[in-house]
């Protein structure tokens, strides 16, 4: 194990939350590093989470990421299909939207562009992935495993953007977990119509209930993802299979007439990720801040992960930099708090409303389980 030098900050994770948080620390004068170990591109590669609301654009801007974070080849959101609460299938149209049409996103492009970002800006990459961080007083040290070891970083003050997981900040919080709900996905790769394919071009989200859980399909720059929401313990074990689930898809009223020709033959093998809603309590504290889904997960249903992961990561690394600039730490957390508070409130809410829209199962574990809110579990480890 080595000691490597100290940093003003050290933010783990480069996803959206951490790659803010390190550009904004970075840009207000910080010596910064990312602790990241990005998947390698490769042929099939995707990460579910797509969905980035026009409401995001505001905040783009301000971060002088606006227009070329989502400039082609990321797609203009055309809408939404929506079977939910009745057999029918009905249209939300971005027009009800006050900022308009959103985006489907390439996730890995667009978490790369946001790194390199964050690169530009002075913060130093380090391939690597935080496990643990150690009161080291004063400051913190972080334990980073690498291909060939454990390195040590010290730091200031540590961002935790590792996701649900929180690996910084599970010894310092209580992990609250919403429910078990698990997203089993594939991502089928877009036809070339000029080698004889099928060109897909509904860029409509399709989202529809079922018995057991929610479906939604959506096209994106790499393909179409097609995802099946439920809980682990009644989800069927055929949806293992590539087969089980293109099967289990087809079996929809929706979903599966959104499938071309070319999406029936060697579907890749399902996915399987935690998509819980999840929040942490409390969400920082002296020399640490937790953002994106480390301190906020949400339901996929509600589309705004990936917004809530780019303000809680600006606001994160714009709270850590003030307290590194002599600020006093409580007001500082306090109002960051009070930020996701209000965010969490809102999500709450919204996500009642939007299960108890759906009342033609309410017997079946899946929407029994979604009834009348319920104390949130705490995740222990």
């Amino acid at each position: 194990m080595t000691r490597h030098e100290v940093y003003d900050a050290v933010v783990a994770g480069g996803g959206p939350a951490g790659a803010v948080a390190a550009l904004v620390l970075a840009r207000a004068g910080r010596r910064v590093a990312i602790v990241d170990d990005p998947p390698a591109p490769a042929g099939g590669a995707h990460k579910v989470g797509e969905s980035l609301p026009s409401a995001a654009a505001p905040l783009l801007r301000d971060l002088g990421l606006w227009p070329d974070g989502t400039a082609a080849p990321h797609l203009r959101s055309t809408g939404m299909y929506v079977s939910w609460g009745s057999p029918a299938l009905y249209e939300r149209s971005p027009v009800q939207d006050p900022y308009g049409a959103g985006w489907q996103l390439d996730r890995l492009r667009f978490d790369a562009f946001l790194r390199e970002a964050a690169h530009a800006a002075g913060a130093e990459p380090l391939r690597g992935q935080a496990v643990d961080a150690v009161d080291d007083g004063p400051g913190l040290r972080l334990l980073v495993r690498q291909e060939h070891g454990t390195r040590e970083l010290g730091c200031a003050w540590a961002v935790d953007a590792t996701g649900r997981r929180a690996a910084l900040a599970r010894r310092r919080a209580v992990r609250r977990r919403q429910d078990r709900l698990v997203a089993v996905h594939v991502l089928l790769p877009r036809q070339d119509p000029a080698v004889g394919g099928q060109s897909d071009r509904e860029a409509r989200t399709v989202v529809e209930a079922v018995p057991g859980g929610w479906w939604y399909t959506t096209l994106t720059p790499v393909g179409r993802i097609v995802a099946h929401l439920t809980d682990p313990d009644i989800a069927d074990p055929r949806l293992r299979t590539p087969d089980g689930f293109l099967r289990a898809a087809l079996h929809t009223r929706y979903i599966g007439a959104r499938l071309t020709a070319g999406d029936l033959s060697g579907p890749p093998a399902p996915r399987w990720s935690a998509a819980h809603g999840m929040r942490l309590a409390p969400y920082a504290g002296p020399g640490w801040i937790a953002a994106g889904d480390a301190a906020l997960a949400f339901d996929p249903l509600s589309s705004q992960g990936i917004l809530t992961a780019l303000h809680s990561g600006a606001r994160a690394g714009l709270a850590a930099a003030l307290c590194l600039a002599g600020a006093p730490p409580r007001p500082v957390l306090a109002s960051y708090t009070d930020f996701l508070d209000g965010i969490d409130a809102a999500y709450v809410r919204h996500h009642a409303e939007a299960y108890a829209a759906e009342t033609r199962w309410p017997e079946l574990p899946f929407w029994q389980r979604r009834g009348p809110v319920r104390e949130p579990a705490d995740v222990h480890t």
